[in-house]
């Protein structure tokens, strides 16, 4: 038997929202920032690795103490990771997640 207070919701048809202007702002909203940022850092890791096995002379250049270019351009590559992830992470709580929410909530009162 059927329980009489649980409501049962109609899909949402995915397709529809997928092909409306609120999900196209919030995949433009992700892709402008996530592409150029990629690319970027893909660019800077290849760099690294392109001077550690061509330019060695280059990377072996002491700084100071032992510390050498190479050492400081590989820490250099963690930094720039947690800073990517920090800059998006407000990003997205800037600019994503409002839309994002925004879509959820049509798109749960249309199911509703």
């Amino acid at each position: 038997m059927a329980d009489p207070l649980v409501t049962h919701r109609a899909a949402p048809d995915w397709e529809t929202v997928q092909a409306g202007p609120e999900f196209a702002r919030l995949r433009h909203a992700v892709r402008s920032w996530v592409f150029p940022v990629t690319v970027a850092f893909l660019a800077w890791y290849l760099l690294y690795v392109v001077c550690a096995a061509y330019a060695r002379g280059f990377m072996n250049v002491k700084v100071f103490g032992n510390v050498t270019i190479g050492l400081i351009f590989g820490l250099l590559q963690f930094v720039s990771t947690f800073l990517i992830a920090i800059a998006y992470s407000r990003r997205a709580n800037r600019r994503v997640d409002p839309l994002a929410d925004q879509l959820r909530d049509e798109i749960e009162d249309g199911a509703r």
